[in-house]
Order: C-alpha cells, then structure tokens, then sequence
C-alpha cells in the first residue's frame, strides 16, 4: 500500500514538473525584459501623435486562446514568433513616427534579447513551423501600414496593437514560469 502511494504520488510529482517549464532565463530574466519592453513601447506613446483611426487588422484573441491551451514548448515557440515578428515589424521605416530613435533601438534590443532567451529555454531546438495565422496577421498589419504611407498615426495604431501583445505574450509566458 505504501509503494503504491509512494508510486502514485512520484508520478503526480512528476507530471506536474514536465507540465511546466524549468529555464533559468525564464526564472530570473523574463519578468526583468517585459517589464523593459512593455516601459519602452509606453515610453513610445508619450512622444506620439493621437489617432482617431481604428486599426483595419483584428487582434487575433483567437490565436492567444489556443497557444493558452498548447504544451509548455508551443507557448514558448508562439510567444518567440511573436516578438520575432514584432521586431520585424518595427524593423520597417519608422522615419514617419514621432518616437525618439533611440527609444525604438532600445526597445527592438530588448525585444530581441527576450525573444533570444526564451529560445534558449527551448529543450528542441530544431526548426518547428511557425503559426501560419499568426504569420499572416503580422503581414497584413505591414501591408495595412504601407497603405497609409507608414504615417504616424499607422505607427501609432501599431505602437498600441504591439503593447496588447507584449501584455497578451507576458500572461502567456507567465504562465509557464515554475516560481
């Protein structure tokens, strides 16, 4: 009887220590970098036009809903894909947006050195496939973009859309950390 519990209670133990994610970065780094990412791209609106134009590209809540129900290593990759295309997407011409060049630059490192540590709490490190719909909602925000020229105020609607991500991929991530 006591093996058996003893057995029972070895394999909850470890069923619950494979559910999450155990990664040194994720443990002391991540927290540190949203907070930086989500600081700056604030920091952003305090130097940007208002718009009253409402972005043609729906969030993709949808998306979020499933990655919240995926293994410990799709979270991952899908919070990666995000930041990955965020910056991407902040690579674009930004000549037009109000922000102070050094505060994008800032930010796109720290989006980018989040996206780098999360890889690095990956167990396979081979090349899985992106989220298609998630690829394709970044691309029609670019092309929605260069339809209003890379205005300020597409920067702006941008600038807003990119900060519920970061929030929407801290929760995510969150979600995953074993402390």
């Amino acid at each position: 009887m006591l093996s058996r519990m003893l057995l029972v209670f070895l394999s909850l133990s470890l069923f619950s220590s494979a559910s999450s994610l155990s990664c040194r970065w994720m443990d002391h780094k991540f927290r540190q970098h949203s907070h930086n990412s989500l600081d700056l791209i604030e920091r952003m609106a305090h130097n940007s036009t208002n718009t009253t134009e409402d972005a043609e590209v729906n969030f993709p809540h949808h998306l979020y809903s499933q990655a919240s129900k995926a293994s410990a290593e799709d979270k991952l990759r899908f919070t990666i894909q995000i930041l990955e295309e965020m910056a991407a997407l902040f690579e674009e011409d930004h000549s037009n947006a109000s922000w102070e060049e050094i505060t994008v630059d800032h930010f796109l490192i720290v989006v980018t050195q989040q996206a780098d540590g999360l890889h690095s709490c990956m167990k396979s490190h081979g090349h899985k496939k992106q989220n298609k719909k998630l690829r394709m909602y970044f691309k029609r925000l670019s092309h929605s973009m260069e339809q209003m020229g890379h205005s300020a105020e597409s920067w702006e609607l941008i600038r807003k859309e990119m900060k519920t991500h970061l929030m929407r991929a801290d929760q995510l991530a969150s979600s995953l950390l074993t402390t």
